[in-house]
């Protein structure tokens, strides 16, 4: 993972915005003062600092959930709106939504097209394998035939064009693009969701279930949730009791993110809702 990534990724001293916050020890000054931080579907905030900045500012990189936290209604289209306004290159980080959140990703369920897009994951079909997508006026500075040495922009990796992860991936996007695969996905999902809320609320815990379908997880919290600041409001103490309690039930639930799955039976489902039923009522205030 770049420097850049490891900027305000997950900060946990929360400064003010724009300034940036290294996640990670040896990463330059010099980076820091590169970057710009935005809040997550503040797009006020956004307008107001390219208003000032827009001239000075190459890219504008956004994750479609942060984390789990969906964009508020038409904040990617005006995201769009404000890159176009300034010649700012729009990047949608699509590793985890790319083929998730349906065939062609969170661009095709919010209708909104990147200039650039990164990808990985799915494409893969479990083996490691990363992708980058573009215009063709963008992509052609990886052609040195094209844009001469001076635009020539050099990229690479050591598991690029692996062969096993190619025909892993490409078997994956096959099967997803079968009649109804993100329907059932979706289904499989929703129907999560509606258990975990169902029962928490029954055994009293204030929470929020957030996401999307296709990826969502569990926040306790009243206090509803529209950013990485907010999600850290909820009661993290209490969502990894939560988790344990549903690991001792059989159903490995990762500390972060739910990720439904095609392979989904209506037993798997059955023994969902069992664990997730009885972890509701042990799980303590």
């Amino acid at each position: 993972m770049s420097a850049e990534a490891q900027m305000s990724l997950a900060p946990t001293k929360l400064t003010n915005f724009p300034v940036a916050v290294a996640d990670s020890a040896g990463i330059p000054q010099s980076v820091r003062d590169e970057m710009l931080i935005a809040p997550f579907n503040d797009i006020d905030f956004i307008r107001s600092l390219l208003a000032e900045q827009g001239d000075q500012i190459a890219g504008l990189i956004v994750e479609r959930l942060q984390r789990v936290v969906p964009p508020a209604p038409g904040f990617l289209q005006e995201l769009r709106t404000e890159c176009d306004k300034y010649g700012i290159v729009l990047i949608f980080d699509e590793i985890v939504t790319g083929f998730r959140f349906a065939y062609g990703g969170a661009q095709e369920l919010y209708g909104v097209t990147p200039d650039v897009c990164t990808l990985g994951k799915i494409i893969g079909g479990g083996f490691a394998l990363a992708a980058i997508a573009g215009s063709a006026e963008i992509m052609a500075h990886f052609d040195k035939d094209r844009v001469g040495a001076e635009g020539f922009l050099m990229q690479l990796g050591t598991l690029s064009g692996n062969p096993v992860a190619a025909v892993a991936g490409l078997k994956t996007m096959e099967i997803l693009r079968r009649p109804g695969a993100f329907d059932k996905i979706r289904a499989n999902g929703q129907a999560i969701m509606d258990m975990l809320s169902q029962e928490l609320t029954q055994a009293g815990h204030a929470h929020q279930i957030v996401g999307d379908p296709t990826l969502f997880d569990v926040v306790f919290s009243e206090s509803p949730v529209t950013d990485y600041r907010s999600w850290l409001k909820g009661d993290a103490e209490k969502n990894a009791r939560f988790n344990d309690l549903l690991r001792q039930r059989g159903l490995f639930k990762a500390p972060g993110k739910l990720y439904p799955s095609l392979a989904l039976t209506d037993a798997d489902l059955n023994q969902t809702a069992g664990a997730i039923a009885e972890a509701a009522r042990l799980l303590d205030g």
